[in-house]
């Protein structure tokens, strides 16, 4: 990934030009089905803490783009953020401006600019309450809605009412539910326990797909956040997930080096391919651009798609927004002048 004196247009086009346009392409290949748990294969998995820090250490330092490869990765990072609210006060009208902003993500003088059609964000994510909303503002741009679900953020709710509150989110118009794992079964070596529980709630998504959030923050070391993807894939999730937000310490480069091999191994062992999600704490545009490198270099071109790749963020957005009208203006603006809604 390096900078180039090429064409905005030809440097965006040789990305991915399906991730263009107003609504995410049909996916071809199956989604995972899961296998019955491994405890073998999930004793195996370990975390060399000091070798994945002094790797995720340099990722940032040694990629860099510049110019128009810079704008083109931005305009594809757009394209896979799952725009967020998760307020307690969040009202039916901000989930509907919120939706308006995934709708049109980039300013269309920007676009034009950039010689570019218009683009989507790959989700808006937001409580169950608010569902109806989003289906109804979204309602013709394809862009899918996702619900937290199963007492998130801390998932210490009865267990059957978490079971439950997946089905009212998915009967509500949810396509993808972003459920929370019970952290102790991690931390007391349950794998059993969190393989059941996983396995019970990609059941109750029926066709919606399904994100597993590991709260990684919570989870004390690197080898249980391996190990607890490694179970979470066995039992049929569709992406694992770093963090709900919430937690103290959210998406890191190290965590996210242990769930993308552990992602890798997977698809090597099993031919399926599961989504990754780093969210919480990620708000700059070059952040972002540090992720996509380390997603091109640990699992390839094929995860750099909406499909397999997401965002968990609400003021990313601005931020790219504002580098790219620096890109085409040479000139930064206010962050007002982008604003969510």
């Amino acid at each position: 990934m390096r900078g180039s004196d090429k064409p905005f247009a030809e440097s965006f086009m040789q990305l991915d030009k399906a991730t263009t346009t107003s609504h995410l392409p049909e996916v071809v290949e199956p989604r995972n089905p899961g296998l019955d748990l491994d405890m073998n294969w999930v004793r195996s998995a370990q975390a060399n803490t000091s070798a994945i820090e002094r790797r995720a250490g340099t990722i940032g330092t040694r990629r860099t783009v510049k110019k128009e490869y810079q704008a083109a990765w931005l305009l594809k990072a757009i394209t896979m953020i799952d725009l967020t609210t998760l307020s307690g006060d969040d009202t039916e009208n901000r989930v509907r401006r919120l939706c308006a902003k995934a709708a049109h993500p980039v300013r269309h003088d920007l676009l034009e600019a950039l010689g570019v059609d218009a683009i989507t964000t790959g989700a808006v994510c937001v409580y169950h309450d608010m569902i109806a909303a989003a289906v109804d503002a979204l309602d013709g741009t394809g862009i899918p809605v996702a619900a937290v679900s199963t007492g998130f953020p801390g998932g210490l709710s009865p267990y059957h009412l978490r079971v439950a509150e997946i089905g009212e989110s998915v009967k509500a118009g949810a396509r993808e539910v972003d459920i929370v794992i019970s952290r102790r079964h991690v931390l007391t070596g349950n794998w059993q326990a969190l393989y059941d529980e996983m396995r019970e709630f990609r059941e109750a998504c029926g066709e919606a797909h399904v994100k597993a959030i590991l709260a990684t923050g919570e989870l004390g070391t690197l080898r249980n956040v391996a190990r607890a993807s490694v179970v979470c894939m066995m039992a049929g999730a569709d992406f694992i997930k770093t963090s709900t937000g919430k937690e103290s310490v959210n998406a890191t480069l190290p965590v996210s080096l242990v769930m993308m091999r552990a992602i890798r191994d997977y698809h090597a062992r099993t031919g399926f391919r599961v989504g990754y999600k780093p969210a919480g704490g990620i708000s700059k545009a070059k952040d972002a651009l540090t992720y996509l490198a380390l997603v091109k270099e640990e699992l390839g071109d094929d995860w750099l798609s909406p499909h397999l790749f997401r965002f968990g963020a609400s003021s990313l957005l601005g931020d790219i927004e504002r580098q790219l009208e620096h890109h085409v203006t040479g000139h930064y603006s206010a962050g007002y002048r982008h604003g969510m809604g």
